[in-house]
């Protein structure tokens, strides 16, 4: 069965001199504030599509990755996964960085280098997102 999540913006003005917010109504964890110099140049306390994307993305690539490794019967301790979206005003999306570190105990590096390149393919957000020219993905297992 397919389940639905919605979120909204509401803006007003014109995209250099104006702003809006996002609403994430499925959740209902809040209300945050977008603009056009928050995405194309310094965040100053608001949020952008491209940071919301790195959200998204490290949340589905850690569950598809946690599935994956408790499938290789080597459920993780702890993952932690960060992503960096690059936007180029007039280009779009050009580049996501993601980077992971585990604590999994009975794997080693090669393994979890494979089953993390395994969960980046088949993670859905990254099937999504296959437009972008260049998601990379930097594995490790924490020291």
């Amino acid at each position: 069965m397919a389940t639905t999540r919605t979120a909204a913006t509401h803006w007003e003005g014109g995209l250099l001199d104006g702003a809006g917010s996002t609403t994430f109504q499925s959740s209902g964890i809040g209300t945050f504030g977008v603009s056009w110099p928050s995405r194309s140049e310094e965040p100053n306390g608001l949020t952008s599509p491209e940071e919301l994307i790195a959200a998204a993305h490290t949340a589905c690539f850690s569950m598809a990755f946690s599935s994956g490794l408790a499938k290789n019967g080597t459920p993780p301790t702890a993952l932690d996964t960060s992503a960096e979206v690059d936007f180029v005003p007039g280009t779009g999306i050009t580049e996501i960085r993601l980077t992971v570190v585990g604590d999994v105990p009975g794997l080693d590096e090669a393994q979890f280098v494979e089953l993390a390149e395994a969960a980046k393919a088949g993670c859905p957000v990254s099937q999504a997102l296959a437009a972008v020219p260049s998601i990379t993905l930097k594995a490790s297992l924490s020291a």
